[in-house]
């Protein structure tokens, strides 16, 4: 079977839970809105055809750039049957979805998800009333826990693409303009619902005026007569308004008919919750405590331990299998020292960390997947605001603590334009998690008794930075525009062990196949400058192109107290990807982990060794930010402010550092 579904539903309904059940595939899943911020596809289960995934909205309105997809997909594909999931607990608000999905087309198959909240709060709903009322199938589920699935699948065989569409009386006078419009929108293909494309014009839907371009000014004619005939008969209101007012009333006559309330009103768990997390003295005290607790499991408690172990693992076993055998096979010194010093040197210089990695992601994905995180965006508002922006910016910027990449795309949630600018021009800030190996490294070596407080420290000073960003170009370049803040708080829930650990798989072995492919092929380049230079091959380290490139640079970062080729090199091919930068100083100083932490502390001190950390935190984005920025900001410009600037603030961030810590005879 070839039929394609679109599975489409407002934010933090479950949509992509429910996606991950019906195809088997697995998608980030996080406990708010925004996680979807593209159409993702999958294919269904019993060769029933595909599944497109399409980002959560709460009108066919868009206001955000994620949300411009759902109107453009319902354009292009008008005959696609529909899945819509719903929470059961908020069954007025998500109807307004669906109402619009029903005037488009009846080929409807309404999900409730959630009932198991639902009914928790004493609200039950008639599922098969529901049916009758809106004429469609109505299936309840449990997304999370995978029930009621076969029903969906018996479901869409129902679906068929012949149904007829809800039609609701807006009024004498709006029906003579939809009526108007639509005769003049009488030579479009005949799949799309011309009376669907009229509300929404009327509306003021954006991505339908953009359609309708070709004939915008005879019917923006019929609409600016439409609204003026309407508030002269109904006093000051504007069509949008008007039709959501009907919409709304037919909704309250459907919820009257189908929803029971079996328990007096009471104040649930996640409200009392939030009376803590939220409040405004104690949320950013919890919020750093809690990260502060992670960075505790991941360097000290387990991380390091674990990493220890590993690093035995491939110098102790691994490095002495590969060095016997390939003395046994008489292989030639130069393949020898790529495989032994290029490809495991480089590359397990990487993968020892791959503990402290997972380590995160799983705290990350444990926050996130509770509800916590989400959170996080109102007890910050308060600061963003502060900085001209508002808290919905924090989520991309909190995604970007595992990878700079997602985040940037998630600033497609943002409503305003210059709020997802402003966001991603500042996410480079946010200490992913490539930068993590340097941290890892540095830290064991200089701060082993203040190993959690450091990389606390870090991530707190990227964000810092970031928000300075934000009010320079709040305060300059957007200093006429507001910024509006639209956030629904989720219920807490308990994490599911299966759900974690898919999350934490999934954002982890990004980072082993990029030891297997990229910093592979960059261990191998990097290796290569160091066997050869000026007077020809297998020349001493010092002799090598590496370092004579590298030190062409360290005169810059003489003032920053690291001004040595080594740690020039390094930066250098960190633009490639932050982990290069440590299997750029594993093939340098040609020793695994506990032998280099030795031969840095030669190199640095506590003091530049924090100060290099900062310049790894603040200097250019990688080559996969850069490219992805671009993309997304669609301006050359703001992609070099972006790489500049942040080369800038590294450089006097740093210096400040150094000389503010020599001043105080710090060393």
């Amino acid at each position: 079977m070839n039929a394609t579904f679109a599975l489409i539903g407002n934010p933090n309904t479950g949509k992509t839970s429910l996606f991950n059940a019906l195809t088997g595939s697995y998608q980030y899943v996080g406990n708010w809105s925004g996680v979807t911020v593209e159409k993702k596809v999958g294919t269904l289960h019993h060769n029933m055809g595909t599944l497109v995934d399409l980002p959560g909205i709460y009108t066919m309105n868009p206001i955000s750039a994620d949300e411009a997809v759902v109107s453009n997909y319902l354009l292009e594909e008008p005959t696609t049957p529909v899945l819509n999931i719903i929470d059961t607990s908020q069954l007025k608000r998500n109807l307004h979805v669906t109402i619009q999905l029903l005037e488009r087309n009846r080929n409807v198959l309404l999900c409730l998800n959630m009932i198991d909240v639902a009914n928790e709060r004493g609200i039950y709903v008639d599922n098969n009333r529901l049916s009758s009322l809106l004429n469609i199938d109505v299936t309840p589920i449990i997304a999370r826990k995978e029930q009621g699935i076969d029903n969906i699948f018996h479901g869409l065989n129902q679906l068929h693409k012949s149904t007829t569409p809800l039609v609701l009386y807006y009024g004498s006078i709006v029906e003579k303009g939809i009526t108007s419009i639509e005769k003049k929108l009488s030579d479009l293909n005949g799949d799309i619902n011309t009376r669907w494309l009229a509300i929404q014009y009327l509306q003021g839907n954006r991505q339908i005026e953009n359609k309708l371009s070709s004939s915008n000014c005879e019917i923006a004619k019929i609409r600016d007569d439409t609204e003026k005939q309407l508030q002269f008969k109904e006093g000051n209101i504007t069509l949008a308004y008007h039709i959501m007012n009907v919409r709304e009333t037919f909704i309250q006559s459907i919820v009257d008919q189908v929803i029971t309330i079996k328990k007096e009103p009471k104040v649930f768990m996640s409200e009392k919750i939030d009376q803590i997390v939220t409040n405004k003295f104690l949320g950013i005290p919890i919020f750093l405590f809690l990260m502060y607790m992670i960075f505790m499991v991941t360097f000290n408690w387990i991380g390091f331990p674990l990493s220890d172990l590993l690093d035995v693992f491939l110098t102790d076993m691994v490095a002495v299998w590969f060095e016997n055998v390939l003395a046994i096979l008489q292989v030639n010194p130069f393949i020898e020292s790529v495989i032994l010093e290029g490809i495991i040197g480089g590359v397990g210089g990487v993968l020892v960390f791959t503990p402290q990695i997972f380590i995160l992601f799983f705290c990350l994905s444990l926050l996130e997947d509770s509800g916590y995180m989400a959170r996080i965006t109102v007890v910050m508002d308060r600061f963003m605001q502060a900085m001209g922006l508002n808290g919905k910016a924090f989520i991309p910027l909190i995604i970007g603590f595992g990878c700079n990449v997602p985040g940037i795309m998630a600033a497609r949630s943002i409503e305003q334009e210059r709020d997802r600018l402003i966001t991603m021009v500042m996410l480079p800030f946010m200490s992913c998690s490539a930068r993590l190996p340097v941290y890892a490294l540095f830290i064991s070596v200089f701060f082993k008794e203040n190993q959690a407080l450091i990389a606390l420290s870090l991530y707190v000073l990227g964000i810092v930075i970031a928000l300075l960003l934000a009010k320079i170009l709040t305060s300059t370049t957007f200093k006429k525009e507001k910024s509006l803040f639209i956030m629904e708080l989720p219920p807490y829930r308990m994490p599911q062990w299966r759900t974690l650990w898919r999350a934490t798989w999934e954002k982890g072995k990004g980072f082993i196949r990029k030891a297997g492919t990229f910093i592979f092929g960059g261990s191998v380049i990097i290796w290569l400058l160091t066997y050869m230079g000026p007077g020809g091959i297998d020349v001493p380290m010092d002799e090598s192109y590496l370092a004579q490139i590298g030190a062409y640079i360290a005169p810059f970062l003489a003032p920053l107290g690291f001004g040595t080729w080594q740690a020039a090199s390094s930066l250098l091919t960190g633009f490639l990807a932050k982990e290069v930068v440590v299997s750029t100083m594993s093939i340098i100083y040609a020793a695994p982990e506990v032998q280099m932490q030795g031969l840095l502390a030669e190199y640095f001190s506590p003091l530049t060794a924090y100060g290099f950390m900062t310049f790894i935190l603040l200097y250019v984005p990688c080559l996969a930010t850069v490219a992805v920025m671009k993309q997304e900001t669609h301006s050359i410009k703001w992609t070099m402010f972006a790489i500049l600037y942040g080369l800038v603030m590294a450089y006097i961030v740093t210096f400040l550092i150094i000389q503010c810590g020599r001043i105080l005879g710090i060393a």
